[in-house]
């Protein structure tokens, strides 16, 4: 499992290509030769960039669902919608396919943010709005999310 830490900022071309930072292409270097998947979001405007084992752990799981449950199979089909396999470059960037970038509103000002062991692919404008959105509900959302589970001291 990759733990992903950052946010980063960076610019996408005209083409849909994006340069990785340094500092993240260092965390990924384990993973890089493996490639990786992207996807749309399920709940935000963005894309989600998973390593090639962390897009094989959770097909895994998907694979045991129920395709005779008509659910199931609509769950499948919009979760695997529009994803395609990357690579990242000699030069460091990923090309981000049209489809997608206009699925995220990514036009040149680009935020890549850690979500553990995938990277989300912000348009950085939509990036800051949703960051500032949720921050005013962001102590109650721990609370909730976090508040009972036990720590290991």
């Amino acid at each position: 499992m990759v733990n992903i830490i950052g946010t980063y900022e960076c610019k996408a071309d005209a083409k849909g290509r994006l340069m990785v930072a340094s500092a993240l292409k260092k965390q990924l270097s384990p993973v890089l030769e493996e490639g990786f998947v992207i996807k749309r979001s399920v709940f935000q405007p963005c894309l989600e960039l998973y390593p090639m084992q962390e897009w094989n752990q959770m097909m895994a799981k998907i694979n045991k669902l129920n395709r005779f449950v008509k659910k199931n199979n609509d769950f499948i089909r919009r979760f695997t919608a529009g994803v395609k396999v990357v690579e990242m470059d000699s030069a460091g960037r990923i090309l981000i396919p049209k489809d997608l970038c206009v699925f995220a509103g990514i036009e040149k000002q680009v935020v890549l943010s850690s979500a553990v062991n995938i990277i989300e692919i912000w348009d950085k404008d939509k990036y800051e709005s949703v960051i500032e959105d949720t921050a005013s509900d962001f102590a109650d959302l721990a609370e909730e999310v976090m508040g009972n589970i036990e720590i290991d001291e």
